[in-house]
């Protein structure tokens, strides 16, 4: 199961004591914020992609979307989602789950720019009813991340 394998990942960094297992769903970002008892956009959410058929993920705040031109402008490529059906054979986490923690070895992370207004995010920990609570810098440093980008708009001002 992907839970344990995100705590075996933790557990290495003596932080498994930071993943959470809910009593209730976390699988959307107001599921989520909820369950934890914080505000949606600290939820850092995972999304998941095809990039030149390899597979991405891009770990954004809970109140943010992905702007499809920004996309384009930075990796030079259409923005296209893994069908939820091949999420976990790519990535290695279910959705509801997915985080840029003990993934698949191919995965690419990226963080967007949005979560550099917080302090402390909670990204999935890898099921459906899950979190780690984590500073930035150890969101940072424990999801090996390739880099920021800016490829988000908010989704209030639309």
């Amino acid at each position: 199961m992907a839970l344990e394998k995100v705590v075996r990942y933790f557990e290495q960094f003596d932080l498994a004591h930071r993943v959470i297992e809910l009593e209730q769903s976390s699988a959307t970002v107001e599921q989520a914020a909820m369950a934890i008892g914080c505000a949606p956009e600290v939820i850092a959410k995972t999304m998941s992609f095809l990039l030149k058929e390899q597979p991405i993920l891009i770990v954004t705040a809970g109140d943010v979307k992905i702007d499809n031109k920004k996309f384009k402008e930075h990796f030079h490529e259409k923005a296209k989602m893994i069908p939820y059906d091949q999420v976990e054979a790519y990535i290695g986490h279910a959705p509801g789950g997915v985080c840029p923690f003990g993934t698949n070895e191919n995965v690419t992370v990226y963080l967007d720019l949005s979560l550099q207004r917080f302090d402390t995010v909670y990204p999935a920990g890898g099921s459906a009813n899950s979190a780690v609570k984590l500073s930035l810098n150890e969101l940072e440093t424990y999801s090996a991340s390739a880099g920021w980008v800016d490829v988000c708009k908010s989704i209030v001002n639309e």
